[in-house]
């Protein structure tokens, strides 16, 4: 018996107002897109102008410099950039298996009345503002830094590096914990949600050939979520590095490199936070922006970067691909 096609493709074929409505949804996809984009170039273009002068002036060097003088109009980068990659490395230091620790109990252990409760702490925590943090910070836990934990530090490990010099209290470690206590949430949220959609049958694959509940947890789970785990932290990492007022009122503001952890520096955000309103000059100006714009580059480098780990990472059928 012939079967009529053309009277199947008639009702298969979407005519008159679905194809208006596909066509408009369609052109509204897209044209979100395309504005994404637009705005992040001329963001670009715009921090880019500004910053001009400064990008003429002071050429490749503005990154290699050590030193920022309004008044003699000498301006370089390079100890606000080490001021923002060490605060960041140090709020990751703590974040990371704080985080996940936190995310594995909540996914895996915590029994139904307490995940809810302790998931919604972490939410709100995730949703208060960065200023709140930094007059906590600048109130509780400034005096705290200073002591007993740099005053401590200072006189057992003071031939370590890192634990040397005065306890001023404002520094690289108070930034770098009050960034991780502000970034601890968002990666302990995504971590979280990563091991809750883990298929329930990789755990108890593992259940059925008599593992632990914790060799579940490190040779099941963690694997197959690892692509997740490092989007989030990545996400954490880029949140900690452009996090402006919380550091701004910690951090101490001092302009140079030093190993220890007790010194006072700066870094982009917060410098920009701290002298863009007093800055009177077109060049100093420009070499805030400048500033902004190698902290947009670094920012766009660690998504680059958060990218490729999670292709390296990434699941396919019936392996992970490493």
């Amino acid at each position: 018996m012939a079967t009529d096609t053309s009277a199947i493709k008639g009702k298969m074929t979407r005519t008159g107002p679905w194809l208006t409505g596909d066509r408009a949804f369609r052109g509204l996809v897209y044209g979100s897109a395309l504005l994404l984009v637009f705005i992040v170039v001329a963001m670009v273009y715009e921090v880019g102008q500004t910053a001009w002068p400064a990008l003429t002036e002071y050429g490749p060097g503005f990154l290699t410099g050590t030193t920022w003088d309004p008044v003699k109009e000498t301006y370089s980068a390079l100890p606000v950039i080490y001021g923002t990659l060490a605060s960041a490395t140090i709020a990751m230091f703590f974040v990371i298996p704080m985080a996940i620790g936190c995310a594995i109990f909540l996914s895996e252990l915590a029994p139904p009345w307490l995940r809810s409760p302790v998931s919604f702490v972490i939410e709100t925590l995730a949703a208060i503002p960065s200023v709140i943090f930094g007059l906590w910070g600048l109130f509780v836990l400034i005096p705290f830094v200073r002591n007993p934990i740099e005053k401590v530090l200072g006189d057992h490990v003071a031939f370590i590096p890192l634990f040397d010099g005065p306890p001023f209290g404002f520094g690289l470690l108070a930034a770098g914990i009050i960034l991780a206590i502000m970034t601890l949430p968002i990666v302990t949220a995504v971590s979280r949600d990563v091991f809750l959609a883990v298929p329930r049958n990789q755990r108890e694959a593992m259940l059925a050939l008599g593992a632990t509940r914790w060799e579940v947890i490190s040779r099941a789970v963690i694997p197959y979520a690892r692509s997740g785990l490092v989007g989030g932290i990545i996400l954490g990492l880029g949140r900690a590095m452009g996090e402006t007022m919380a550091v701004t009122m910690v951090i101490g503001n001092g302009f140079k490199i030093s190993p220890s952890l007790f010194e006072p520096t700066h870094t982009i955000a917060s410098i920009i936070a701290s002298e863009f309103n007093e800055a009177t000059s077109e060049l100093h100006r420009a070499a805030l922006t400048e500033l902004a714009l190698v902290l947009l580059v670094m920012s766009l480098l660690v998504n680059i970067l958060a990218n490729v780990l999670v292709l390296k990472f990434v699941r396919v059928p019936g392996r992970i691909r490493e």
